[in-house]
């Protein structure tokens, strides 16, 4: 079963889900056992393709560390944090959970798009 934890202690992904944003990139860090990163793989994919198919999903990325290891890093867009909260709560979701290793971490936050000037858009 696939255990949260907070990327950010100050503003875990709880509080985040109860605010009103759009567009929101989801940054989820997963940390798992080098001998489980293939089952971490096959279970990231499921659930990337279920949630390919809910409303206001844009696109996501997967990502291993350079030279293997025990992390990964998921970046996903979504039209707003109210898609993502009914994706992210979703029954058939959160039940999917428990195909994840069991020495499987994930560490979610939402971000929003800042505007710097000559360098890149909000």
């Amino acid at each position: 079963m696939l255990r949260l934890k907070a990327l950010d202690e100050t503003l875990p992904l709880e509080s985040q889900l109860a605010v009103d944003q759009a567009p929101v990139v989801l940054v989820n860090l997963f940390e798992v056992d080098a001998c489980d990163a293939e089952a971490l793989m096959r279970a990231w994919e499921a659930d990337a393709n279920w949630m390919k198919r809910q409303p206001g999903y844009i696109s996501t990325q997967l990502h291993g560390a350079v030279g293997g290891g025990r992390l990964f890093l998921n970046y996903a867009v979504w039209e707003s944090v109210a898609h993502f909260r009914a994706a992210f709560s979703h029954p058939e979701f959160t039940s999917a959970l428990a195909h994840y290793p069991s020495s499987a971490t994930a560490a979610p936050h939402l971000f929003r798009k800042l505007p710097v000037a000559n360098l890149c858009t909000a």
